[in-house]
């Protein structure tokens, strides 16, 4: 990887992980799915008035922003609403890796190999010792609610492997046109009229700030600099440093927000971490330990 692509794959890390930090901000500010709601128009205007709509069939965009759109984060913004820090939300939610390969052997027949199911074993282990932790960090509902959106997340990748190769930037345009509609009404129905006037009367300039980090930088930016650099280089060489995003994300929790973890939940990240790089890395090392030559 060339220096530019390295510090590109830093940015988007620093970006991805600065998300839970801003997320959390914006609460202070808007009901989560008006934020939501809001998010997403962004996303999606004006930028599609000047990006080519992917060729993938309307039921595909339907079920992308259905999935990874709507249900991630209609998920993890009530998640974060109701007691779940941002640090160790950025943590949990990689819990996605291993829905995705249960959800792929599931619907599309992947092969799950040795190190995943390793991998799978010791991050259950750490999201257990996480959850055990509840009412002393963070609440049992924005728990439960974050493991729901790293299922949603991992639904929306099972989605985008069946799409196949297709513009990543396109893909999260259009795909995104969907979930604005269904976040409002949901607003309207959970978080009530009353909820979302008042958020609208009191919309202010940080408001605006953390809206705009949401949907141009932490997804057009993020998703165009990624799919860049996941066609130049093999998915191997750059799915590793999206292990990075939670330490980001729970280092600069600790640092902006002063969240702190307790014994117990910090070995759970760490078994997460664990985890998530055997899932990763673990297929390579043993494809490189099997070549290697025995005796002399």
């Amino acid at each position: 990887m060339t220096t530019r692509d390295l510090l590109l794959a830093l940015v988007v890390i620093v970006v991805w992980g600065l998300n839970f930090v801003v997320i959390m901000t914006g609460l202070n500010h808007m009901p989560p799915l008006l934020m939501g709601a809001l998010r997403f128009m962004l996303v999606v205007f004006p930028a599609i008035l000047f990006i080519r709509k992917p060729q993938v069939p309307w039921r595909w965009l339907l079920a992308y922003g259905l999935t990874i759109s709507l249900g991630q984060f209609a998920f993890l913004f009530s998640a974060m609403a109701v007691g779940m820090p941002a640090g160790l939300a950025s943590m949990v939610l990689q819990s996605q890796a291993f829905f995705t390969l249960l959800f792929a052997a599931l619907f599309i027949g992947e092969r799950v190999r040795s190190p995943n199911l390793v991998g799978l074993v010791v991050a259950a282990v750490g999201l257990t010792l996480i959850g055990m932790q509840v009412d002393r960090v963070m609440t049992l509902a924005g728990f439960a609610l974050t493991i729901c959106a790293a299922s949603m997340w991992a639904l929306g990748n099972v989605v985008t492997r069946r799409i196949g190769k297709v513009d990543l930037v396109g893909l999260v345009v259009w795909g995104n046109l969907v979930p604005p509609l269904p976040f409002l009404a949901l607003s309207w129905w959970l978080e009530g009229p009353v909820a979302i006037r008042a958020a609208l009367d009191g919309f202010n300039l940080q408001s605006a700030l953390v809206l705009m980090y949401l949907a141009f930088g932490a997804t057009l930016l993020g998703y165009s600099i990624w799919g860049r650099l996941l066609s130049r280089y093999p998915a191997s060489q750059v799915a590793p440093f999206s292990l990075l995003v939670p330490v980001v994300g729970l280092t600069s929790a600790s640092v902006l927000l002063g969240d702190r973890l307790g014994l117990w939940q910090l070995i759970g990240a760490l078994l997460v971490m664990l985890g998530l790089l055997i899932n990763v890395c673990g297929g390579w090392v043993v494809g490189r330990w099997r070549k290697v030559p025995v005796g002399v």
